[in-house]
């Protein structure tokens, strides 16, 4: 018999302050690993721990290039032992979706607390926490937690005035469909892609961090950031979690 790791996020949080600490064992660190690399550890973006315990949700393009020359990474999960420091764990890309920009990851080691993901979509006005490592690369590894709504419900492929103006990308997305996607009241930075975020009240997780609208210049993000970020629903991170599990829909 299979036996899963607690999800805790089907019970209410009690509050903003437990919701953090029972949630934080379950955000990781995703990058590169490298002997000859100074520092060894090449941060990209920020992940969870969802499934079995032992799978990952990030973005697609928080992933590294395919490797070339001589210098050999590996690709890496971050978490947390329980005296506090970071523990790098070897990942594999499971599974792609690269028009929603996900990515679920296989991790090895001992499974990791996982965070439920909703199937359903979250609705307009719901409390919501977002958590990751914002600049993490200047202010250190410490997760971090930012609290907004979600202001609208809106699709990520609209249509244009004339075909010059769609890309290869745009062309794509709007071949295989419009989906849907949540505009957050909430500031997220570089470094929060590929986060979880979470219902402040019910304690899952309902979308992944995807990008922030920036005002002028990817410079403006940090000095005057717009307060607008997306997020993919979580239900399109929790079909590719099911397929891997064989879980049926």
């Amino acid at each position: 018999m299979l036996m899963l790791p607690l999800a805790w996020g089907t019970a209410p949080a009690a509050d903003l302050p437990e919701l953090i600490e029972r949630s934080k064992p379950s955000v990781a660190l995703i990058g590169t690993y490298a002997e000859t690399d100074s520092p060894r550890f090449g941060f990209r973006g920020t992940g969870f721990v969802v499934g079995n315990g032992n799978l990952a949700i990030t973005n697609a393009h928080v992933l590294p290039p395919p490797m070339t020359g001589e210098v050999q990474r590996r690709l890496v999960v971050q978490l947390r032992r329980a005296n506090g420091d970071w523990a790098p764990r070897t990942a594999t890309v499971l599974a792609l979706d690269k028009s929603r920009d996900l990515a679920l990851l296989k991790f090895d080691g001992p499974a990791a607390p996982a965070l439920a993901l909703r199937k359903t979509i979250v609705r307009e006005g719901t409390s919501i926490a977002l958590m990751g490592f914002p600049l993490a690369g200047a202010l250190g590894f410490s997760t971090v937690t930012h609290r907004g709504i979600v202001s609208a419900i809106t699709g990520v492929a609209m249509p244009t005035p004339s075909a010059q103006s769609l890309n290869a990308s745009a062309a794509l997305r709007l071949r295989e469909g419009a989906f849907e996607i949540l505009q957050l009241d909430a500031t997220a930075y570089p470094g929060n892609s590929g986060g979880p975020v979470i219902d402040v009240e019910a304690g899952d997780v309902v979308g992944v961090i995807n990008m922030v609208v920036v005002k002028r210049s990817r410079e403006s993000a940090l000095s005057d950031p717009s307060g607008i970020t997306y997020a993919i629903p979580a239900g399109y991170a929790a079909a590719l979690v099911d397929q891997e599990l064989g879980i049926k829909p």
